[in-house]
């Protein structure tokens, strides 16, 4: 009888969990097992945040190379870029956790205790996009170079300024989140080699467009010379938009965004963005996967892997139309 109810409990939460993945496979039960190693062919996807085209190419790329190699992964993502709503998502994979994990973590100590039970239970642990601090937890971590990202911002700021005077804003999301932190210092850094551009400081929106629009209308207040404006992700990039369209500014100071998703690939061709830092999501998403079955299959592993970025402007911008988001699969 005590057998029999404790198999019944185990099916009850493979249930559970199948149903918040939203479907698909739970994987075989082997007797006398239970964790990671019950879901060997399983493989679990948490973005940073839900609907943002960004992490909806790196799911594309994701779901395709698991589905060629014969494995299956589900997605859960927060509806903010936000660690407390991450962490509930990740402490739901409860006692049933999935082969590996794939998640860019939210904040690069906050997410540490949440991630580190999961790989206690016997999960192997791939970072994509964004990474903890504590280099021990995961197996790999796929992201772009940020700080190349960042001084190739910079370099595009320089070019579009053609040697005019003025000072530069930089917008970003939230203290701790390494991919965006990491592109401010490296704009920052390399903007000190153009002797005609000084910088306006960095600024952080909390990665919400309506705060990066606020931040843009103080700044065309407080800094007249206000030449450029670098927005560190999708969201800060929009709301830098909507500012300067407010204020009836487009055009007028050079506005580059870190990403390439349609509002921002329609922006660029209004000329709302004068430039953009493509990644390539799909790319992170695919070796992520690869990463995740090579530790699971007992093969080498790399540690650390980038992605290419470009600069896209409106004059190349049909040549590298392979590197614009997606909003769906």
């Amino acid at each position: 009888m005590k057998k029999t109810l404790l198999l019944t409990g185990a099916a009850l939460s493979a249930a559970l969990l199948l149903t918040a993945c939203g479907g698909g496979t739970v994987g075989e039960t082997p007797s006398g097992d239970s964790g990671a190693k019950t879901n060997n062919k399983k493989l679990s996807l948490i973005p940073g945040v839900q609907a943002e085209p960004f992490y909806i190419s790196m799911q594309c790329g994701a779901e395709a190379e698991a589905k060629k190699a014969g494995y299956e992964l589900t997605t859960q993502a927060p509806q903010k870029f936000d660690a407390a709503m991450q962490t509930q998502l990740v402490n739901a994979l409860g006692s049933n956790p999935p082969a590996a994990l794939l998640i860019a973590p939210t904040d690069a100590q906050a997410m540490l205790a949440p991630i580190q039970q999961v790989k206690n239970r016997g999960s192997k642990i791939i970072e994509v996009d964004t990474a903890l601090k504590d280099t021990s937890v995961a197996e790999s971590s796929i992201s772009s170079d940020n700080a190349e990202g960042g001084k190739l911002a910079a370099k595009t700021m320089a070019e579009l300024a053609a040697g005019k005077t003025g000072s530069v804003l930089v917008l970003d999301t939230i203290a701790g989140t390494s991919t965006t932190n990491t592109r401010a210092k490296g704009f920052e850094d390399e903007l000190k080699n153009y002797p005609n551009l000084k910088s306006a400081g960095v600024q952080f929106t909390q990665n919400e467009p309506d705060q990066a629009a606020s931040k843009v209308t103080a700044a065309l207040a407080s800094t007249p010379d206000l030449i450029g404006i670098f927005a560190t992700n999708l969201n800060t990039g929009e709301g830098a938009a909507t500012g300067l369209r407010n204020a009836g500014k487009i055009g007028a100071v050079n506005l580059i965004g870190f990403d390439a998703s349609p509002s921002e690939i329609e922006g660029l061709k209004k000329g709302e963005y004068q430039g953009l830092i493509a990644q390539d999501p799909a790319a992170i998403g695919q070796q992520g996967v690869q990463q995740a079955i090579a530790a699971l299959e007992g093969k080498p592993v790399t540690r650390n892997l980038t992605a290419s970025l470009h600069s896209i402007t409106k004059a190349n911008m049909d040549a590298n139309a392979q590197y614009f988001y997606k909003q769906s699969c």
